[in-house]
């Protein structure tokens, strides 16, 4: 079986799901965060951002800021279009992984992950990534993409 990836488009994330899609996402961002509602494009824009570097760097663990991480939590409750969307666009499916408390980290942090999107071409808004994603609910956690070392992960 032969799987075809169609690589991100680097200069334009936004193009890499349907106009609908890309609606309805940002319609729920602005439903289920109202205090963001003004800004639900910038982040559903980069959240795609991130993950086509995710898809361009699947080892470098990667890690959404607190914003963007609202925009990769809506997309995936859209599973179906979510697993397509990662296997079209990095030939895999690609996993949120959070981190536990009292566990080791997996270093990731979102300035990092800049630096990788501004060294792929993608576009960056800065305001969007100044604090880390918490996705352990305890205010000191991380989250970050998964490739390598989650329990479904190829291992190669």
């Amino acid at each position: 079986m032969t799987i075809t990836v169609e690589r991100p488009t680097l200069t334009a994330p936004r193009t890499l799901i349907s106009p609908d899609l890309f609606d309805r996402l940002t319609a729920r961002i602005r439903v289920d965060h109202p205090e963001r509602a003004d800004i639900a494009e910038q982040i559903m824009e980069q959240a795609l951002a991130f993950l086509a570097a995710c898809s361009t760097r699947p080892d470098a663990r990667l890690a959404p800021s607190e914003l963007v991480d609202i925009g990769w939590h809506t997309f995936i409750l859209y599973t179906r279009e979510y697993a397509e969307f990662s296997q079209r666009t990095a030939g895999r499916f690609i996993h949120h992984r959070p981190e536990d408390p009292g566990r080791p980290s997996t270093g990731s942090t979102a300035a990092a992950t800049v630096a990788v999107m501004r060294d792929l071409g993608l576009p960056v808004i800065a305001d969007l990534w100044a604090h880390p994603a918490d996705c352990t609910g305890s205010g000191t956690g991380k989250c970050s993409q998964c490739h390598q070392g989650c329990t479904d992960s190829p291992t190669k």
